[in-house]
């Protein structure tokens, strides 16, 4: 009989548009959720019988755990939503943008493309309002409203994209145990880290595991080590204009943050196999000298993703670890800066219902929803920090909280010629032996031949 009454009562609650037969987490219960922002949005939200399309990057785990999320803006608003992605997401989306059949709402990991959108009359603004809302909301507010902001096709810039669901790339990853046996301490700063790296190898150990392989995108693990770097030794605005050009590859902002790499990298005592297996290890096996016994190596640099491919069974936060890549203590004035990526949703068909998902976006219970299960971090400073599914998940979400500024993947940025073309050779290129000077004029050559 109950079953029964449950089947009825889901049934009704469909037809009328709802979700809540669904709903993961039940409204009101479990204090880590912050529900009130849930039941204010609902109030100021009643589109019954209407219906989102929103189209993005997410299949599988994620696709899953994101219709976790939208279950609740159809339970507060009556919105159907109706989610689709594809392969070929990226070619997709301009497919159906030119053709005049666009999704409601369009999730992007891709800033260039996004722009690209901008620029040609395909994205509503997002208004002033939404703008203030990231500058006051958001941990490093104004990267989140510069990377958001592109120019329009009548070539004013605006706000077009709400960020969400974010990256962290600023990483070094360490194996506790093996620190603790030899005494080794996290260090704070990059003239700390410089300082670990030759006692490691005073004290007859291998600092780095480095490994640049990945098939047709080799050396671009290079890519994220030198961005890191050029945020750490160069002004924020100075690396925005490296990614598009205004100042060239050759500048000596960019050439140093090769050279910068290369103290790591170029030296043989400093990497497993030394320099000249840097280029030739895959970077899916290179953080598997952690975990060897004796270590050989201590100390790896990558993104959050990483432990995908540490040994099985491995338990991040407690087999391995990670800290926060720092910034050099002798440069102040550029704080905190994190690398990272992460997706943009924008409007792409103006409707109330796209308006409100882009509200929904901006309470904290649309990010606890995704926080509480895997793979999701927040700058949004509201968001409560418990209710992320783990300690490492936390922790990465405290690294976006304490930047003071964020950058995206600059690689990622770059036309696609030298962010996966001459800039990943180029890196191939320096650990065997090329100069950064020689490396960044060939990458600029490449540059100037696409204008």
């Amino acid at each position: 009989m109950k079953k029964t009454l449950l089947m009825t009562a889901a049934l009704a609650l469909f037809m009328a548009g709802s979700a809540a037969a669904e709903l993961k987490f039940k409204p009101g219960e479990d204090s880590k959720f912050n529900w009130q922002s849930f039941e204010d949005f609902k109030k100021g939200h009643d589109l019954k019988g209407q219906t989102l399309t929103i189209f993005g990057p997410w299949r599988g785990e994620d696709e899953a755990l994101f219709k976790i999320v939208y279950a609740y803006f159809t339970e507060a608003t009556g919105v159907e939503i109706k989610y689709s992605s594809s392969e070929n997401y990226e070619q997709q989306i301009v497919i159906d943008t030119q053709a005049g059949s666009p999704p409601d709402v369009a999730i992007l990991p891709q800033p260039g493309l996004i722009a690209d959108l901008a620029s040609k009359g395909y994205l509503s603004p997002l208004g002033d309002e939404t703008k203030q809302w990231l500058l006051d909301n958001y941990a490093a507010g104004q990267s989140w409203v510069d990377l958001s902001t592109y120019k329009g096709k009548d070539g004013n810039a605006a706000l077009f994209a709400f960020p969400y669901k974010i990256d962290v790339k600023s990483l070094v990853w360490y194996v506790p145990e093996n620190f603790e046996d030899a005494g080794y301490e996290v260090p704070k700063t990059m003239e700390d880290l410089k300082a670990l790296t030759e006692q490691i190898v005073a004290d007859g150990g291998t600092p780095w595991c480095i490994g640049l392989g990945s098939g047709g995108a080799t050396g671009w693990p290079a890519t994220d080590w030198v961005e890191d770097l050029m945020l750490r030794t160069a002004s924020p605005e100075t690396y925005d204009k490296w990614v598009t050009n205004q100042i060239p590859f050759t500048d000596a902002a960019v050439v140093g943050a090769i050279d910068e790499f290369g103290w790591f990298a170029k030296n043989d005592k400093f990497v497993d196999g030394g320099a000249a297996a840097v280029a030739s290890t895959d970077f899916r096996d290179s953080p598997k000298g952690l975990f060897a016994s004796p270590p050989k190596c201590y100390l790896h640099h990558q993104a959050s993703f990483i432990p995908s491919f540490f040994p099985e069974g491995t338990v991040v936060g407690e087999d391995a670890d990670f800290f926060y890549m720092p910034p050099y203590a002798s440069k102040p004035e550029l704080g905190n800066p994190v690398l990272g990526a992460g997706t943009l949703a924008m409007i792409t068909k103006d409707t109330p219902p796209a308006r409100a998902f882009i509200e929904f976006l901006k309470t904290p219970i649309a990010h606890e929803l995704w926080m509480a299960q895997t793979s999701f971090l927040t700058p949004y400073k509201s968001a409560n920090k418990e209710a992320y599914a783990n300690a490492p998940m936390k922790k990465q979400g405290e690294i976006l909280l304490n930047s003071t500024t964020f950058r995206f993947d600059g690689s990622d940025l770059m036309p696609g010629k030298i962010g996966a073309g001459a800039f990943w050779t180029g890196m191939v290129d320096f650990v065997g032996g090329k100069s950064a000077a020689d490396v960044a004029d060939g990458a600029q050559k490449a540059w100037d031949a696409i204008k």
